[in-house]
C-alpha cells in the first residue's frame, strides 16, 4: 500500500500536552466534586471533555452544564501552554514529510485549543488540514474524525497512515481503513536505542 498522505493526533501524539490537560481537569473536577482517576483520563485520551464531562455527570448524578464546565478546564490549561514540548519522534515525522506529501491533524480537542497548541510548537504550517471534535458528530473511538481529515487533504483513507497514542485513536484510525501508528511504541523504540 502506497502513503499518500499521513494524519496525526495532536494531544499525546505531536504534543506532549496531557500532564498539562491532567492538570487542568483536577482543578475543575475538585471544583465540582466529580470523581475522575488519571487511569480513567488516560483511558479517555481523545474523547472531547465536553463528553467525559457528560459522562462524569451521568453516572455521579452531578448536575453540571458540560459545555460550560468544558469551557473552564480549556481556560485552566491554557495558562499551561508554555511548559508544552513537542514529542519530538513524531514531530520530526512531520517536519520530514512537509512538502512531499499532504498531512492534517485530527484531534478531540477544541479547534481554538488545538491550534495554540500547533502555533506554539511553530508547526501548524505543516498542515493542509486540521480537524476538531468541532467539525464532526461522531468522535473517537469512531473513524469520522480521520475520515474527515482525509477528505480535506484529498486522500483515499486507505492511502493514508496516522499516528495516536490511546487505544480508542488507534481503534478510530483502523475503523477507517488506514495503516495505524501507535505512537507510544516509537517512543519506546527511540528510548530503546
Amino acid at each position: 500500500m502506497s502513503i499518500q498522505g499521513i494524519i496525526f493526533d495532536c494531544d499525546g501524539t505531536l504534543a506532549d500536552t496531557m500532564p498539562f490537560h491532567w492538570q487542568a481537569w483536577q482543578t475543575v473536577v475538585a471544583r465540582y466534586g466529580l470523581e475522575f482517576s488519571e487511569e480513567r483520563f488516560y483511558s479517555l485520551g481523545g474523547v472531547p471533555s465536553r463528553d467525559i464531562l457528560k459522562m462524569l455527570s451521568s453516572e455521579q448524578g452531578i448536575e453540571i452544564d458540560p459545555l460550560a464546565v468544558a469551557k473552564e478546564k480549556e481556560a485552566a490549561y491554557l495558562p499551561l501552554l508554555p511548559g508544552v514540548k513537542p514529542i519530538q519522534r513524531v514531530a520530526e515525522i512531520a517536519w520530514a514529510n512537509h512538502g512531499k506529501i499532504p498531512m492534517a491533524v485530527a484531534s478531540g480537542g477544541t479547534r481554538s485549543g488545538i491550534g495554540q497548541v500547533l502555533a506554539h510548537l511553530g508547526i501548524r504550517h505543516l498542515f493542509e488540514a486540521v480537524v476538531t471534535s468541532e467539525d464532526v458528530v461522531h468522535q473517537k473511538p469512531a473513524p469520522d474524525i480521520f475520515l474527515e481529515a482525509a477528505a480535506r487533504i484529498e486522500v483515499a483513507p486507505i492511502h493514508c497512515r496516522a499516528y495516536e497514542d490511546t487505544d480508542l485513536g488507534m481503534q478510530a484510525i483502523r475503523s477507517a481503513g488506514m495503516e495505524a501508528v501507535d505512537v507510544r511504541e516509537l517512543i519506546a523504540q527511540t528510548a530503546r536505542r
